[in-house]
């Protein structure tokens, strides 16, 4: 028999379940088997899943026929396991390094029924708290009953700090209910029935900490079950334990500060709810207050039981008002713009924009920037011309840089960075529309629809996810990356990948558009006369053969710095090659932009030329290294080419979402000479490349645009 069945319960986990996966299957104890069951997911978790199974025979999926929520999904789960054991797992939580091969020593060392391990709390900004329960869980006997060791009420009373005896379960009859703190009316009465009970105080789990998409997270009315399950909790533990006087009052007592702490969390009960909350409290007091009492603490903990024994409600909100306000004194700061050293321009404008913030949401007006106001492009600018096909009554303004005024196309409307009307369109337009973030001090208004086009299928990792490799990050704020985040109404993504890594790298609440890049459109229709348009713009004759080159950016190396002699790939490239050269628009100098190429026949430097598309579709072939461009231009169905002489170190350093090398749209170089050898032989690799855009470009049908603004925009 297995010796572990992990029972995965799967819902809008997308982000998070490689990890949790991951985590698992790389343990060096192997002997366990992973349930997982997918409840209805409505995201990509059940691909991830059908991935896994594929590859790993310990990985058994099972589809849940309807939805039913994190209890009735367990004990689907339990229903399938095979193992003498079994642990509910969450899968937005991973193991740590170890655990299996720790946890099967301690149970085969003790033979207990039930073990409690350790945790820690990885918050979603970095800080790691180490777990809670440490200190207590080494105090405790080798093996015990709650009666023998009282202090196990107080461990934090969640299924998945818990490995089960299977058999055991089967005996008593106990499952989870349906509802939220469905763990409350599981944990109690099993600890209070288990015979052998033991611990393993080392970290065993990461217990994430979600900044959103967490239930227990979520406003509203359904915190109210919370009492509920704590009837059927205490009912339970009479039945199954017999627990006596002391068992008994501290039970009690952790009934009360679990209820306490659900009405107090700012984002669980509802402020108008929190004094029925409290009169239920104050029920539930009185009809389980155990006959020899309980041991009430002293302080403010102490003074909150009298209270809630008196139904005083005022009194109780008078005491945790003043706590609070307390603690929010503490953690005050100035805002912003007042901690930085602001010039009387910056000033004056911030209050130009506070003022027209007064004015209404003028829904027909939509504001469009992209890349840091450096002119009109990539998804953003797609999205601005199919609306004025489609909705022409939204009058579109760009924002541009001082610099790059001239290079705005005829008939745009816009505003420049910095100026009144700026300030002014920014506090009243009813759609914002940008590929980057809006500034810190733009208010997310009530009425305005706020779109995050993003500009780049992720290989590289972003928002969140840098967290572990911060010697990269250039914003180390990412609590403001966050905020800032947290406008978002919409993030447009172009694939099933893209959308599983921005979930985790920008855990806020907007809704995913999944329906392609816009800007790709453009290269999902284009036919041979527009190659051949884009080929004279740039003044490239007939019958050349066209390579673009175009770099990366790496944060660790000077501005300026080459990865490839693009001199001596023209010289490898023949003469009849012309060579494209665009630099990362990171290393292009204010005032180029808009400025035709420069050069000669052999090689052009096209870092100026404002649009990227004229360069894919004058291409023949693209070489990148680690850029985004390499799923665009997969886009045209036309050979890539991958130098990666630095592909560990960008790994390591920069943190990336999956390996390239392993999964390239082409042939991959890592030297100059391969890379020679690669147009020599004319091998572009084109079953490689079949994969890849399957994986990364199968919605670019040319009609992403359409589908943002029909989602987006009013209809006439």
């Amino acid at each position: 028999m297995t010796l572990l069945s992990v029972v995965l319960p799967i819902y809008r986990v997308q982000g998070y379940l490689r990890q949790c996966l991951d985590s698992l299957l790389t343990q060096s104890f192997e002997d366990f088997e992973i349930v997982a069951v997918d409840d209805c997911s409505p995201d990509h978790s059940a691909d991830i899943l059908a991935e896994y199974a594929a590859r790993d025979p310990r990985v058994r999926v099972v589809t849940s026929p309807v939805n039913g929520g994190l209890g009735p999904a367990r004990n689907l789960g339990l229903a399938h396991a095979a193992g003498e054991y079994v642990w509910f797992l969450d899968s937005d939580d991973w193991l740590a390094t170890g655990a299996l091969a720790a946890v099967a020593a301690r149970l085969r060392a003790t033979d207990a029924d039930l073990l409690i391990v350790g945790w820690d709390r990885v918050h979603w900004d970095g800080p790691v708290q180490a777990g809670t329960a440490r200190k207590l869980l080494s105090g405790a006997p080798r093996v015990f009953t709650v009666e023998e060791w009282p202090q196990a009420l107080n461990v934090l009373h969640v299924a998945w700090n818990r490995v089960i005896r299977r058999e055991l379960l089967e005996v008593l009859g106990i499952g989870f209910a349906a509802g939220w703190y469905e763990d409350v009316s599981f944990t109690f009465p099993l600890l209070l029935a288990a015979p052998r009970v033991s611990v393993l105080p080392r970290t065993c789990v990461h217990y994430r900490q979600r900044r959103t998409g967490a239930i227990t997270r979520t406003v509203g009315e359904r915190h109210f079950e919370v009492f509920e399950h704590w009837e059927t909790a205490l009912d339970l533990c009479h039945k199954y334990g017999r627990p006596d006087d002391e068992v008994r009052g501290l039970l009690f007592r952790r009934m009360l500060w679990h209820l306490m702490r659900v009405m107090r969390h700012e984002t669980r009960v509802p402020p108008g709810s929190r004094r029925r909350f409290f009169a239920r409290m104050t029920e539930i007091y009185h009809h389980h207050l155990p006959p020899a009492g309980f041991p009430s603490p002293g302080g403010l903990e102490g003074l909150r039981y009298r209270l809630i024994a008196r139904g005083d409600y005022r009194a109780f909100r008078v005491s945790d008002g003043l706590l609070r306000l307390a603690g929010r004194a503490r953690e005050a700061v100035r805002p912003p713009w007042l901690r930085a050293k602001r010039r009387a321009r910056q000033l004056a404008g911030y209050l130009y924009y506070r003022f027209h913030l007064l004015f209404p949401v003028d829904r027909s007006l939509a504001l469009y920037a992209a890349y840091w106001y450096r002119g009109v492009a990539c998804n953003p600018a797609a999205i601005a011309a199919k609306a004025a096909e489609l909705v022409p009554q939204v009058h579109a303004v760009w924002v541009v840089g001082p610099s790059r005024v001239r290079a705005v196309p005829p008939g745009v409307d816009y505003v420049v960075a910095g100026s009144r009307p700026y300030y002014r369109a920014m506090a009243r337009a009813g759609y914002l529309v940008n590929n980057v973030n809006w500034p810190n001090l733009t208010v997310k208004r009530r009425g305005a629809t706020h779109v995050m086009t993003h500009h780049g299928t992720p290989l590289k990792m972003m928002g969140m996810d840098q967290l572990d490799h911060r010697g990269a990050v250039a914003d180390t704020d990412f609590a403001g990356q966050m905020r800032r985040a947290d406008r978002w109404d919409f993030s447009i993504t172009a694939n099933a990948h893209t959308t599983i890594a921005w979930e985790r790298a920008y855990p806020c609440s907007y809704e995913t558009l999944e329906v392609g890049y816009p800007r790709n459109d453009r290269l999902a229709t284009a036919t041979a006369a527009d190659a051949a348009a884009a080929r004279a713009r740039l003044g490239i004759d007939p019958g050349r053969r066209v390579v673009l080159y175009m770099p990366t950016h790496r944060e660790w190396l000077p501005k300026g710095s080459q990865v490839l002699d693009v001199e001596r790939l023209s010289e490898a490239l023949g003469p009849e090659t012309t060579l494209l050269v665009r630099a990362h628009y990171f290393h292009v100098p204010a005032g180029r932009q808009g400025r035709p190429p420069t050069g000669g026949r052999r090689i052009l430097d096209v870092s100026g030329h404002g649009v990227v598309e004229d360069l894919y579709l004058a291409a023949d072939v693209l070489v990148t290294d680690y850029s985004s461009a390499m799923f665009d231009y997969a886009v045209l169905d036309r050979p890539v080419v991958i130098f990666a002489p630095d592909w560990p170190v960008y790994r390591e350093v920069r943190g990336v979402y999956f390996d390239l090398p392993a999964a390239p749209p082409g042939p991959v170089a890592t030297e100059f000479s391969q890379l020679a050898a690669i147009f020599r032989d004319g091998d572009f690799a084109a079953e490689r490349r079949a994969v890849f855009r399957s994986r990364f470009c199968y919605l670019d049908d040319g009609g992403a645009a359409e589908r943002v603004v029909r989602r987006i925009f009013p209809s006439r």
